[in-house]
């Protein structure tokens, strides 16, 4: 599949399949790179709780903002939890946790908006992202999907909330999974798998997206876990785009929690919708 992640500048990665059906909707994740942070978050570090300087974090923010056309008193940021909590935001939402971490909405991992000119915002270190769009009924959406969110079914559970709350129906709704640590890079342990292997039956999915490489080793791909949740949720799979981005892999344009030991800095995903 051709990469949908386009590099557009050095610090951003745009979703240009989207962006083709209309001029209005901005979507895509950031790099490492481009920012002005220290090690070790050099240099595009977009997180606010990595313990980098906030005054280095928020110079990194104001400069995406400016570069999306969305100012931060418009962004949406959440407090993750790596669960399944999603929220509906608004524009008395707007601008939470885009300054101040303490002001994000707190346990959240997913969020969605019908409303324009609002940003949605998350942060990642290997974790997958996963975007939403319903182009006939102008919904966005962004879940942060580790494992834990993931065998959680955070993916399925924006499909179904859009469809019983917004009355939008699976088939309408394009999917896209972003950069985030692969399955060369993501070996776990058997607490892991079986966690994996409910979510899978509870789907009655015959595919397994893991191998054992060890006893009681295995690699495990998250993105493909996602697409399955996807699918089984009624996503049509000619609207699920899948990068092929390993965020472990490529340290030349992304921070990796686990590559780096748990001392990096974070991206940010990012979806909004201007005005016509």
């Amino acid at each position: 599949m051709q990469e949908p992640f386009i590099k557009e500048t050095t610090s951003t990665l745009l979703l240009n399949n989207w962006a083709d059906q209309t001029n209005r909707l901005v979507a895509g994740f950031t790099t490492k790179n481009g920012g002005t942070s220290q090690a070790p978050y050099q240099t595009n570090n977009l997180g606010l709780h990595v313990k980098d300087d906030p005054r280095k974090v928020v110079t990194n923010r104001m400069s995406l903002a400016n570069h999306l056309g969305f100012p931060t008193t418009n962004w949406a940021c959440a407090d993750q939890v790596h669960a399944d909590q999603i929220v509906k935001i608004s524009k008395p939402l707007a601008g939470s946790g885009a300054v101040d971490y303490q002001d994000s909405i707190k346990g959240t991992d997913g969020l969605y908006t019908q409303e324009k000119d609002l940003l949605l915002a998350l942060c990642y270190a290997d974790c997958v992202p996963v975007y939403f769009f319903a182009p006939d009924h102008q919904m966005i959406g962004v879940a942060h999907a580790g494992w834990k969110g993931t065998v959680k079914n955070i993916s399925g559970k924006m499909i179904e909330l859009w469809d019983l709350m917004e009355n939008i129906p699976p088939k309408d709704i394009h999917a896209a999974i972003g950069p985030s640590i692969d399955s060369c890079c993501y070996v776990v342990d058997d607490h892991v798998i079986n966690e994996v292997n409910d979510v899978l039956k509870s789907i009655s999915s015959d595919y397994a997206p893991y191998k054992e490489i060890s006893e009681g080793q295995y690699q495990l791909d998250l993105k493909m876990l996602n697409k399955l949740l996807l699918l089984h949720a009624g996503v049509e799979e000619k609207n699920i785009l899948v990068s092929n981005y390993c965020t472990s892999c490529q340290d030349d344009l992304f921070f990796s929690h686990r590559r780096d030991e748990g001392k990096t800095g974070r991206m940010l995903s990012f979806i909004g919708m201007k005005k016509e």
